[in-house]
């Protein structure tokens, strides 16, 4: 097999100068991660999920000030694309987003043909389970990084940024491992406002005319989200023993990310579809 037997088509694209907005409703409606960035019909950049919401959570006023329908592609999208060709192998494109951290690699033969992304990597590892016999203890990454559940999402931002990291794990206040947020649930659920600012929700607040007293009136306070409005939850993880085939499949059929790695009722790691690409080196 080679890289044209697995990658996505059609491609999606969009226009250097169309707003962030565009981009956005495109995604939620092809339910898509990446879009490829034309001038002229010549592909000058790519832009994720990931590039919008890192932009659009900084405090610079240029992101702050500025309403997303105003915001062109070209100011967010990456512009040194790496391509490869329909009849690379597998292990190659495996190996040159491993290389260059990127998740998506457009499949090109004098044009555009298709695009292969983690996800068509991670499906090839479970429908090859005689293939794949790694331990998921060999691939998973260790250092699980958590948050609260009452952490606000700039929190959440900041902590994946600092450590360099895809997800969180959400905790209670005992401790215990209640939910995860990755990058792609922060995407696009966040950029709702015009001025694609972080999202924020509304509480009932009651005051009383005395600590004994009776509430005299109820008012609406406006709050950001935090931990636990946007986790995913109840958790979906796999055990430490299982192989890393089972857990690909796991991840197809629950269409999620990442599965944090369980030891009886201990999250003893996360294994994340770049550490399935490992088992395909």
């Amino acid at each position: 097999m080679n890289v044209a037997d697995i990658m996505s088509s059609p491609v999606y694209v969009i226009n250097a100068d169309e707003p962030v907005s565009h981009a956005r409703k495109l995604m939620l409606k092809h339910r898509i991660s990446t879009l490829l960035v034309l001038n002229k019909d010549k592909m000058v950049g790519i832009i994720t999920k990931s590039d919008i919401i890192n932009r659009l959570a900084q405090a610079e006023p240029l992101w702050r000030r500025r309403p997303i329908d105003q915001i062109p592609i070209k100011l967010l999208m990456t512009e040194s694309v790496i391509t490869i060709y329909p009849e690379a192998s597998i292990s190659q494109a495996s190996a040159l987003m491993l290389e260059n951290r990127v998740h998506n690699i457009p499949v090109v033969k004098n044009q555009i043909v298709g695009i292969v992304t983690r996800t068509d990597l991670v499906r090839y590892v479970a429908e090859n389970a005689e293939e794949m016999k790694t331990k998921i203890s060999k691939l998973m990454t260790e250092d699980v990084v958590s948050v609260h559940r009452h952490h606000t999402l700039n929190h959440v931002i900041d902590e994946m940024n600092r450590n360099e990291i895809e997800r969180v794990v959400v905790k209670d206040d005992t401790g215990k491992s209640v939910g995860i947020i990755s990058r792609k649930n922060l995407a696009l659920n966040l950029l709702t406002d015009n001025e694609g600012g972080l999202s924020t929700k509304n509480i009932k607040m009651a005051r009383k005319s005395s600590p004994a007293g009776q509430k005299i009136y109820r008012y609406v306070k406006e709050v950001p989200l935090t931990a636990e409005d946007i986790m995913i939850s109840p958790i979906i993880s796999i055990e430490v023993n299982e192989n890393v085939s089972t857990a690909a499949k796991k991840m197809i059929e629950e269409r999620v990310t990442a599965l944090p790695v369980s030891d009886g009722e201990d999250i003893v790691g996360i294994l994340s579809r770049t550490d399935i690409m490992k088992a395909v080196l």
